[in-house]
């Protein structure tokens, strides 16, 4: 057996190995290990190998998922060593054979599809990274629901697509710099666009890839890849996925990872999905329309005409809210077709599953036929409403092949209904007739022998046996009793006769007939159920897309939002807007959001914000950001009005921490986000900047964030909110044309700093530092303190100009630009012409003497 097992561990070596022994998975040796600290389960020895006791642990199979789900929460992936034959056929091989055992399946954590293992109301990606060329390729696949996208990004977009996908796993053939910190699995097998390409028309059976879109070299090379990794995790039975969706990188909001945490989009600052805006936002009743409205959050569309057919979804619930309070109570009855259908095609199904897609299929079309009726619908519920439909011949088989709630456990039976098949019907009277005949039997012996107490009972090892007392036992001892002594335990014996063997044999004989006969039906309604699947999976997508509409047109009428409207032309003019999870948090504790403005135009395209700390800057600024997320992820705007041009990318430097994982300090980490606003943002992008400079001198700062507003105003010009405590920076507003002043509103009442958070026009009269520092609790003489310190810098202050003193003579940003480079020293040019591999001990020496002569000339005399 271990030799078995050796051999089995050495295709997975990467892998902890569940080895299946009867009723539990065992583990061996460092897999034991690593296994029992994991699962704090007991670790235990067996036998000898190479001298040394072998550790060893097990989990019972009936458990195994809760299990799984832990070591692949930890990062672990699971091989599964299944019997593939039965103890009794090893025997026709010889008394002492191994039972064949084989690998199954390679659990990881993005190939999952277990109910168990997943969150329902979040996508489980696997994505495979491919390069070819310049530019990059990505296959992400949810094996779940077999929704299968591939996309090229050029090495900037790479770290934002990541970022949306949020992946479980990725696979790639080299650690690319932007997959560091990724859940990366190295290999290399299968990424090549050729083989790929062919792969993937063998797959879908299509003699070209044309209809489903144009695939470059570093896609397909990434497909190739993400194939070829299910196909080693999957081992024989491949994963439902759906037609290759192209997903144009152009074609959607570009937002990198650091915005995406900075405006807590699916997860809070405390790493949970309370507080972020996903919480804020979702009232989907279905765990499919949950995964979808985290997609398109985190992907908001750049297509005019996509956005505003899913306003215009929204907008027919928004104004019906009979039609969209009923269509919510169907929704939330009906199971999840689309992961029922992907456990089916992995090979995992169930008879649930199979009762699942019966009645989400059959509720379908009632939803269909009471949405059918509308005139003049929208164009997206037009072409949803056709896919609801078409199922009828499905729904009419597996309706009177199972039983109204199949079971999960396929082991005892019992999911084919009474009628469908009569030879089935046949075997279940035979072992019916053959238990009430047991039950007969039991009434006679009691009879028979006089001993009351006398039954009939059953387990796994004996079948059908007598029981009594052992007090009783002599009498059935007797050689002429006519019964059989079976067993001897504390208290009863157990006993045979053979009318009881007889009936036994019978019904043993009908039930294993029965179950075979079940598990040949249950394997046709899989298939006939797989022979439809692309059809259920778009009949699942348009579903989702109901919920999700319906849940967002519930979303505003909670919250009052309007309907966003869109120009060409650069805009952001928003009236009372608000910040969705702050205002929940508001209303939770019986405060008011106060709404504020906001107004950006090409010719007012920079808004520098200043006010004093907890006065609602970084509110504001992140406010409007979301509600450019959320109008163009086709979503209603908390706002009373809200008209923009379209975002293609969004930047959020707002409360940056440290990164001691690459050893980057939080200034560090603020400057390499800034450098990426000011490398990528366009005159479409919206970016939000807040405290740019903080954590550094004040000279540095002060001039880091007067670089950066010239920088986003003449080079950038996109949309752009600057949040500052730099009151020198309101210099700027004389000779930035775009650019303007406005604060958050503070004031002093009776010695108390009293915040008004509404954003006016015009800078900030003062700070309001030590009045904040007062609120926090700072001790009065410290603050007393405080307060000579800033009256001797206010005087100095007076005296000299300050620290901007002398920038009102500072060239414009553009011509600083344009001003020529200090020239080159000719000591180092001279030294990096030198290649000091190809010198000979010569030409070293007089390289030697040129540098020195460079040297002595440049020092002068």
């Amino acid at each position: 057996m271990m030799a078995q097992y050796l051999a089995l561990k050495a295709e997975v070596a990467d892998c902890l190995l569940f080895y299946r022994m009867g009723d539990f998975f065992e583990m061996f040796f460092e897999d034991a290990r690593a296994a029992a600290l994991c699962l704090d389960i007991a670790l235990t020895a067996r036998g000898e190998h190479e001298g040394e006791p072998i550790p060893m642990c097990g989990v019972p199979i009936h458990a195994a998922e809760a299990y799984l789900a832990r070591l692949i929460k930890a990062g672990h992936r699971v091989a599964i060593a299944e019997q593939t034959e039965s103890p009794a056929e090893a025997k026709k091989r010889g008394s002492k054979s191994v039972v064949a055992r084989a690998i199954v399946r390679v659990v990881t954590a993005g190939t999952l599809t277990e109910e168990a293992l997943l969150d329902s109301r979040a996508a489980n990606w696997l994505v495979a990274v491919a390069r070819a060329g310049e530019l990059y390729g990505l296959a992400a696949a949810d094996v779940s629901t077999g929704r299968f996208e591939l996309t090229s990004v050029a090495a900037p977009a790479l770290d934002a697509e990541l970022a949306r996908l949020s992946a479980a796993e990725i696979v790639a053939p080299e650690p690319f710099d932007a997959l560091q910190g990724q859940p990366l699995r190295q290999r290399c097998d299968g990424f090549d666009s050729l083989s790929a390409e062919r792969r993937l028309k063998e797959r879908f059976g299509v003699a070209t890839l044309d209809g489903f879109g144009g695939f470059d070299r570093a896609a397909l090379a990434a497909a190739g890849g993400l194939l070829a990794y299910l196909d080693e995790v999957a081992r024989e039975t491949l994963p439902f996925l759906q037609p290759p969706l192209g997903r144009a990188a152009d074609g959607h909001m570009m937002i990198d990872a650091a915005t995406r945490e900075s405006l807590e989009l699916s997860v809070s600052a405390s790493g949970t999905r309370a507080g972020s805006l996903l919480a804020a936002v979702d009232r989907t009743v279905t765990g499919a329309g949950a995964r979808l409205l985290a997609a398109d959050i985190g992907a908001p569309l750049l297509g005019r005409p996509l956005i505003e057919a899913r306003l215009d979804l929204v907008s027919l619930f928004a104004g019906d809210a009979g039609l969209r309070d009923g269509l919510r109570r169907q929704l939330k009855a009906l199971p999840d077709i689309g992961r029922a259908l992907g456990r089916l095609a992995a090979g995992r199904g169930t008879p649930r599953d199979l009762g699942q897609l019966r009645d989400g299929l059959d509720e379908a079309r009632r939803l269909h036929d009471r949405l059918a009726a509308r005139a003049d619908p929208p164009m997206l519920f037009a072409e949803l409403l056709p896919t609801l439909v078409g199922h009828g011949a499905l729904v009419d088989l597996l309706s009177r092949a199972l039983v109204p709630s199949p079971p999960i456990d396929t082991a005892q039976g019992g999911y084919i209904a009474e009628g469908y098949d009569s030879a089935l019907d046949d075997l279940r009277a035979t072992g019916g007739e053959g238990r009430r005949a047991i039950a007969g039997l039991e009434a006679r012996f009691r009879q028979q022998t006089g001993i009351p107490t006398l039954k009939i009972r059953h387990n796994g090892v004996l079948g059908y046996h007598i029981e009594v007392p052992a007090k009783h036992a002599d009498r059935l001892m007797a050689a002429d009793s006519g019964f059989t002594h079976r067993q001897t335990l504390a208290g009863v014996v157990r006993f045979n006769a053979p009318d009881l063997h007889e009936q036994a044999l019978r019904v043993g004989q009908a039930g294993a007939h029965a179950l075979a006969a079940e598990a040949a039906h249950l394997e046709e309604l899989v298939a006939a159920a797989l022979a439809r699947a692309h059809a259920i999976a778009a009949a699942a997508d348009a579903l989702a897309r109901l919920d999700v509409a319906a849940a967002l047109a519930e979303r505003a009428a909670e919250g009052g939002w309007c309907r966003p409207h869109f120009v060409d032309h650069n805009c952001f003019e928003i009236e009372a807007g608000r910040h969705p999870v702050v205002e929940d948090a508001l209303r939770a504790s019986g405060e008011r959001f106060v709404a504020n403005d906001c107004g950006l135009s090409e010719d007012g395209r920079l808004w520098l914000v200043t006010g004093p700390n907890m006065g609602g800057k970084s509110t504001f600024l992140r406010q409007n950001a979301l509600i450019a997320l959320l109008a163009q992820a086709g979503s209603f705007v908390p706002a009373a009005k809200a008209t923009l041009g379209l975002v293609d990318r969004l930047f959020s430097r707002v409360g940056a921490s440290d990164n001691l994982a690459r050893g980057r300090s939080t200034f560090m980490v603020e400057m390499v986000e800034t450098a990426a606003i000011i490398a990528q943002a366009t005159e479409r992008s919206f970016v939000i900047l807040d405290e740019v400079g903080r954590g550094t001198s004040t000279y540095d700062g002060l001039a880091i964030a007067w670089a950066v507003v010239e920088a986003i105003h003449d080079r950038n010009r996109c949309r752009c909110l600057f949040a500052t405590h730099y009151h020198e920076l309101t210099r700027l507003a004389e000779r930035l044309d775009a650019l303007s002043l406005h604060h958050v509103r503070a004031r002093e009442w009776k010695g108390e700093l009293v915040f008004l958070h509404e954003v006016a026009t015009g800078p900030a009269d003062r700070s309001y530092g030590l009045a904040v520092a007062k609120l926090a609790g700072l001790p009065p003489p410290v603050l007393a303190r405080a307060r000579s310190v800033l009256a001797k810098l206010e005087e100095g202050r007076a005296a000299t100009g300050g620290i901007a003193a002398g920038l009102d003579d500072l060239p414009l940003f553009a011509a600083a630009l344009t001003q020529e480079e200090a020239a080159p020293d000719p000591l180092l040019a001279a030294l990096a012409e030198i290649d000091a591999d190809a010198l000979s001990p010569r030409e070293a020496l007089d390289a030697v003497y040129r540098l020195k002569r460079l040297a002595a000339e440049q020092s002068g005399p």
